[in-house]
C-alpha cells in the first residue's frame, strides 16, 4: 500500500497594527485575508500578533516590545516567514531581519510571490518580473544577505533566485529592458483585439476569489482554471459566447484586492486594458463575504483609476447558496440592526435600486438564477449591439424568451 505524500507548509506569523485608519474589526479582516494569502503561497499561519499604535516604528514598525515577543516566538517555533500587513519601507525590513533572522515579506512582496507562482504566459511572467524587480530595486543592500540563507518558499520565487550577485546598475537596465518588452507585447494584443471584428466585448471584473472563472465556465461552456484560492486567475482569458443567437466576446481579468501594490497596477496596464477597451462590465462579487461591499469599493476604486468607472455596468452578486444573514432573537431588544442582518431579499431590493435594475443575483457552481442572468446580459448586449449596428436590428429578438 502506497503511503499518501504530506505536503509540509512553511510556519509563518502575521503582524498588523491598529492605529488610527484601521480599528481592531478592520485589522482582523485585512489579517484573515493577509493568511488567506499566505495559504494561497503555502504557508500555514502559527499565530497573528496585533499591536495599537498611533505611528509605525520607523526602525522595526512595532514596538520594541512586541519585536522581542515574536522574536521569542519565532525561535521557539521555527518560523520561517514574518508577514507584515502593511507595506514595509527597506530600512524596517533589513532592521526586522537582523533581528529575527528569518524571511521578512509585507503584503505587497506577499502578492508578489503569489504572482510569480501564477503565471503562465510569456506576457504574465514578464508582468511579475518587472514588479518584482521595481520591488526589490530599493531593497537590494539587504537582500543579498537575506537570499544567502536561501530555503526556498515563499517569497524566494523570482529574479532574486539566480541575480544575487546583480547590482543596482544591472537591475535598473533590466526593468528598462522589461518595459520595452511590454510595451512590444502590448501592441501586438493591441492588434489582436483589433482583429476580434465588430463583437461586443464583455469584462469579468471583482475582487478576487469572486468566482469570476467559475461563471466564466458556466457560460462559455469553457475550462478556465477556477480554485478557491486568491488570484487563481491571472492571465486574461477570452472566449466567444452565443446567447440566443447573438455572440459576443466575454474576458477574464485578473482580481483586485485592497492595498493593491502599486508595481502591480502599473505592470499589470496591459492586462487591465481588456477592461479598458470592454463596451460592458459584469462587476461579480462575492455576497457571502461579511465585507462584499467594501470589496466592491475596492474594484470601483481601480476601475476609476484606469478610466473605467463610467462603464454599462451588471452588478452579478454570486454564490447565494452560501450567504447567511446573521438572525436576532425576536426578544433582543438591545442588539442594533445592522447590513449583516439583511436577508438576501433585503439586499437585492437595495441593489436594483442602486444600479436601476441591473442586479442579478445567482450561485454560477450550483447554476442558480442563470436563465435570468442570461436574459439580462441578452438584453444589455443586444442594446448595444443594435446602437452600433441600427441595419442589424431584425436578426436580434428584444428579449430572449422570443426565440
Amino acid at each position: 500500500m502506497l503511503e499518501k505524500k504530506t505536503i509540509d507548509h512553511e510556519k509563518a506569523v502575521l503582524i498588523g497594527v491598529i492605529n488610527r485608519e484601521q480599528n481592531e474589526e478592520k485589522v482582523t479582516e485585512y489579517l484573515d485575508e493577509l493568511e488567506f494569502l499566505t495559504y494561497t503561497a503555502g504557508g500555514e499561519v502559527e499565530k497573528r500578533f496585533v499591536q495599537r499604535i498611533d505611528l509605525p516604528n520607523p526602525k522595526t514598525y512595532i514596538g520594541s516590545g512586541k519585536m522581542q515577543e515574536v522574536e521569542a516566538f519565532v525561535k521557539e517555533h521555527e518560523i520561517g516567514s514574518v508577514i507584515f500587513d502593511d507595506e514595509l519601507s527597506p530600512v524596517q525590513q533589513r532592521n526586522i531581519e537582523k533581528q529575527l533572522r528569518c524571511k521578512i515579506l509585507d503584503r505587497t512582496g506577499l502578492i508578489l510571490d503569489i504572482f510569480a507562482q501564477r503565471a503562465r504566459t510569456s506576457y504574465a511572467r514578464t508582468q511579475v518580473e518587472l514588479a518584482q524587480y521595481e520591488y526589490l530595486l530599493p531593497r537590494l543592500t539587504g537582500l543579498w544577505t537575506h537570499l544567502e540563507r536561501q530555503r526556498g518558499g515563499i517569497g524566494m520565487r523570482g529574479p532574486g533566485e539566480t541575480e544575487i550577485e546583480t547590482d543596482r546598475r544591472i537591475v535598473r537596465d533590466r526593468i528598462s529592458l522589461l518595459k520595452k518588452k511590454l510595451i512590444k507585447i502590448d501592441r501586438q494584443m493591441e492588434t489582436q483585439r483589433g482583429n476580434r471584428g465588430s463583437l461586443v466585448r464583455v469584462a469579468l471584473v471583482g475582487y478576487t476569489n469572486v468566482g469570476k472563472s467559475t461563471l466564466m465556465n458556466v457560460i462559455s461552456k469553457s475550462n478556465v482554471f477556477a480554485e478557491n484560492k486568491l488570484f487563481a486567475t491571472l492571465d486574461t482569458t477570452v472566449r466567444k459566447v452565443v446567447i440566443g443567437n447573438l455572440p459576443f466576446l466575454l474576458s477574464d481579468t485578473v482580481g483586485f484586492i485592497r492595498k493593491l501594490p502599486t508595481q502591480l497596477v502599473e505592470s499589470f496596464k496591459g492586462t487591465l486594458d481588456e477592461v479598458r477597451e470592454a463596451d460592458m462590465l459584469l462587476h461579480v462579487v462575492d455576497i457571502s463575504h461579511p465585507n462584499f461591499e467594501e470589496h466592491i469599493e475596492s474594484v470601483n476604486k481601480v476601475l476609476s483609476e484606469i478610466g473605467s468607472a463610467n462603464k454599462e455596468t451588471i452588478m452579478v452578486f454570486n454564490k447565494i447558496d452560501l450567504y447567511k444573514a446573521e438572525v436576532i432573537d425576536e426578544d433582543d431588544l438591545t442588539t442594533e440592526r445592522t447590513n449583516k442582518h439583511m436577508s438576501l431579499e433585503e439586499w437585492e431590493n437595495t441593489w436594483m435600486r442602486r444600479m436601476g435594475g441591473n442586479a442579478l443575483f445567482i450561485s454560477a457552481l450550483n447554476k442558480e438564477n442563470l436563465d435570468t442572468f442570461k436574459k439580462q446580459v441578452y438584453k444589455t448586449v443586444r442594446n448595444i449591439h443594435v446602437t452600433r449596428f441600427p441595419y442589424n436590428n431584425f436578426l436580434y429578438p428584444e428579449n430572449l424568451d422570443q426565440y
